[in-house]
């Protein structure tokens, strides 16, 4: 579901609500939780922040009239998120806005009773978070910015644009279960081609296991979603020095030098639909009658002036399905 469609949609939904329940949320102040995954001055929690913030105004939702906002801030510690999600849910939201999978993992344990709608992740089904997306049997439902068989597609596209790959490293966020690694595992097999994985949290950590890993030839890089800001960008920094390819989750790292990224069209469309649901709960919407929702537009960036310094050609089977080229 594209922007221009969900506020159509949106629209056409608002408008259908009885003037009554429009009415009423005016009477009395409604609390939001807000567990963004991101450091509070990453650029990426700035963004959800003024979306969220915007949104929700022209819903009708006014900060310090009938609304509070309380957000938290993981800044890519799981720690962090653990304590802010027991944290968030002590203070009795009405609903919770969960970004990321880790933000719901821990959400998840914390309560079964709070709305939460969540803005990116995984598959939901494929986590065992809901059995059915027409009608959420839960507590949570939402949109999702990844579907789990994105891991193997990373895995296609960094051979095609590499011929000469013959192993490749994913690097999740933590060593637990990543949902990326049963595609990527079943990618690695089908196209011959060696898998490690190599758990990281930090700039350091990720330094280490990518020197270690770079020491044999002929080797290209997954670095897996959700992993942080900085880290992500030493990954960039490390491809450049030791010139191996990498493929990313967000079109943000070619734009800084990475060499790829597939990943839904726009991560926007996520955050605009969690906020409609989010509303439409205020509003006494059950999670059952809110549907999971799945990215279906795809978009392949490719840095072509990091191909070349890589000493890459990237093929015309790739070149006339990317969607963004920056030269």
């Amino acid at each position: 579901m594209n922007r221009r469609t969900f506020i159509t949609l949106l629209g056409g939904a608002a408008a259908s609500w009885p003037l009554a329940a429009r009415g009423q949320q005016g009477n009395r102040v409604r609390r939001i939780g807000v567990l963004l995954f991101f450091a509070e001055s990453d650029e990426r929690s700035v963004t959800y922040q003024k979306v969220i913030r915007d949104e929700l105004a022209k819903l009708g939702w006014i900060e310090g009239r009938n609304l509070r906002l309380d957000f938290r801030y993981g800044g890519g510690d799981i720690n962090r998120m653990h304590t802010y999600a027991a944290e968030l849910v002590k203070l009795a939201p009405d609903v919770i806005f969960a970004q990321s999978g880790a933000a719901l993992f821990f959400l998840q344990q914390a309560t079964t009773t709070i709305p939460i709608v969540m803005a990116g992740g995984g598959d939901f089904v494929a986590q065992g978070i809901v059995k059915n997306v027409a009608r959420p049997e839960g507590n949570i439902t939402g949109f999702t910015n990844n579907v789990d068989t994105l891991g193997g597609k990373w895995l296609e596209l960094l051979k095609e644009a590499a011929p000469n790959l013959t192993r490749a490293a994913f690097l999740p966020l933590g060593a637990d279960n990543n949902p990326y690694l049963p595609s990527i595992a079943a990618a690695a097999q089908s196209l011959g081609l060696r898998l490690v994985t190599l758990p990281v949290s930090d700039a350091a950590s990720i330094r280490a296991e990518i020197e270690r890993f770079v020491a044999e030839p002929n080797g290209g890089v997954i670095p897996g979603p959700g992993l942080p800001l900085e880290p992500t960008t030493e990954v960039i920094r490390l491809a450049q020095k030791y010139r191996f390819p990498a493929i990313y989750a967000n079109p943000l790292y070619p734009a800084a030098g990475g060499l790829m990224s597939y990943s839904p069209d726009d991560f926007l469309d996520v955050a605009l639909g969690a906020v409609g649901y989010v509303d439409r709960v205020l509003r006494g919407a059950k999670v059952s009658e809110l549907p999971v929702q799945f990215p279906t537009r795809f978009k392949l960036v490719i840095n072509l002036k990091t191909a070349k310094a890589l000493g890459l050609a990237i093929p015309p089977s790739i070149m006339l399905r990317a969607d963004e080229v920056i030269e």
